[in-house]
């Protein structure tokens, strides 16, 4: 099965880590070795992000 291209970059996903206190997990690890409720976290910050974003005015 082809591997799917991730919607949020390495930079974001690094950033979003940080911000929720395990980015050395990620670093000493991988990706792989959070647990899945971090990376649920993980993705309801993202989606927070994207909400804020949306209601800026241009």
């Amino acid at each position: 099965m082809a591997r799917r291209k991730g919607i949020m970059s390495d930079q974001l996903k690094e950033e979003i880590a940080k911000d929720l206190g395990f980015y050395e997990v990620v670093k000493t690890e991988g990706w792989g070795g959070i647990r899945s409720r971090d990376a649920g976290n993980m993705v309801k910050r993202a989606i927070e992000m994207a909400e804020q974003q949306a209601k800026r005015p241009e």
